[in-house]
């Protein structure tokens, strides 16, 4: 996944919550612009204030294995 694909998601999850970017902010105690940010796929965010980001809305990062099963 890429941090466009992520900022998509949040901007999607936020927009079907009906919250504004500043709430968001506000709720996940990071400023707007780190949001604005966020949403438009910038890669080279905090990752702590990403995880409070998700966690508002109710997203969570997931890490896998990114290697081809051995067969």
């Amino acid at each position: 996944m890429t941090s466009k694909e992520i900022g998509q998601r949040i901007r999607h999850r936020r927009r079907l919550l009906k919250i504004n970017q500043t709430d968001l902010a506000r709720l996940a105690s990071c400023s707007k612009p780190f949001v604005v940010a966020a949403e438009s796929g910038k890669p080279t965010l905090r990752l702590d204030k990403l995880l409070a980001v998700l966690e508002v809305l109710g997203l969570a990062l997931q890490i896998e294995d990114a290697r081809a099963e051995e067969s």
